[in-house]
């Protein structure tokens, strides 16, 4: 949605949101006053529907469109407009172990639509770029657009209200993610358990499938969930994101850390790597010893951290919604041409 608004605010283009029906509102006010249409098909009727028959079409409700863009992976039929799909990763294809079966059937579904219809295909990264290359997605149709972090100011109240709240040490390590098996939260368990079970680890994010049974081990402590200007604050307060995600197609959370000043200890294998650039420490995410030494840094290295958070923020200045917003805007006036 951070996208979306990036290009409304640039006023050169009409937004019309489509969705399935709900029986409420959305619990999270993330829409802000951007307009939306409802399908009369509950989401899991409507996604199936799309993907099978493609329909239904919904131009008798909104009326004619330039652009359908489809951001999250289900392609909506595009009869009276030019497809954009967006593909953030494609896990789904490459470690399909690392999703539940109904979810890789409905992805891979979406992408071949896409590689059929679609006239632009976005993408976060390149290495998101270069997996879908190998998938049959040829390169005239691909276009890279980064995603954007901001770094709202934080007070010292609010850092003791956070400190205060969550019992936060003076030095910690912080991963931040849904638990999920590709997020290599057990290896990074392995390796702090090894290596650094002294240096405080907190892992920020809700539960979501086949990791969730995870227990903590000692110097790690699970907060959950947490709201937007609390993960901030921990953004800010940390000595370092961990992590090692065996697979992303961007890795927000590591763009997020370093627009705080923050430097990430994460995976040389994944577009994380792109993201961290020479501001982070890369490390092999199978390598539980790697990972370990990693951390024994962070523990027994402030200074470097200090300097590798600060080459951080300036680079995560390149790093922009509006930028972000400004390149999809680009995107549609070039298919709408």
């Amino acid at each position: 949605m951070r996208t979306m608004h990036a290009v409304r605010a640039l006023d050169r283009h009409d937004l019309i949101g489509l969705a399935a029906r709900h029986s409420g509102p959305p619990a999270l006010d993330e829409l802000g006053d951007l307009p939306v249409t409802h399908l009369p098909l509950p989401r899991a009727a409507l996604y199936e529907a799309w993907h099978l028959w493609r329909r239904p079409t919904f131009a008798r409700r909104i009326g004619a469109v330039d652009v359908v863009h489809a951001t999250g992976g289900v392609m909506p039929p595009a009869r009276s407009g030019t497809l954009v799909a967006t593909m953030n990763d494609l896990v789904f294809l490459d470690h399909p172990e690392h999703l539940n079966r109904r979810g890789v059937r409905l992805m891979t579904r979406g992408f071949d639509i896409a590689r059929d219809e679609a006239a632009v295909v976005v993408v976060p990264s390149e290495a998101t770029a270069e997996a879908c290359r190998r998938h049959g997605i040829d390169d005239a149709r691909l276009r890279v657009v980064p995603l954007g972090a901001d770094a709202p100011p934080i007070d010292d109240a609010a850092r003791m209200a956070v400190r205060r709240r969550f019992a936060v040490p003076e030095r910690f390590a912080l991963f931040v993610g849904t638990i999920e098996p590709r997020k290599n939260l057990r290896r990074l368990l392995e390796a702090h358990a090894a290596a650094t079970p002294d240096l405080p680890l907190l892992v920020v994010g809700p539960d979501g499938w086949g990791d969730t049974g995870l227990v903590p081990a000692p110097g790690v402590r699970r907060l959950g969930r947490v709201g937007a200007a609390e993960l901030s604050t921990l953004y800010d307060l940390a000595t370092a994101l961990v992590y090692p995600s065996l697979l992303e197609g961007f890795g927000l959370p590591v763009l997020e850390a370093m627009a705080h000043g923050t430097a990430a200890l994460t995976s040389a294998t994944t577009s994380t790597a792109e993201v961290a650039g020479d501001t982070g420490l890369l490390v092999d995410p199978l390598d539980v010893a790697a990972i370990g030494d990693a951390l024994v840094s962070v523990r027994d290295d402030p200074e470097r951290w200090a300097r590798l958070g600060e080459a951080a923020r300036v680079r995560a200045a390149s790093f922009s919604w509006a930028a972000t917003g400004r390149r999809i805007a680009d995107v549609y006036d070039e298919v709408a041409a």
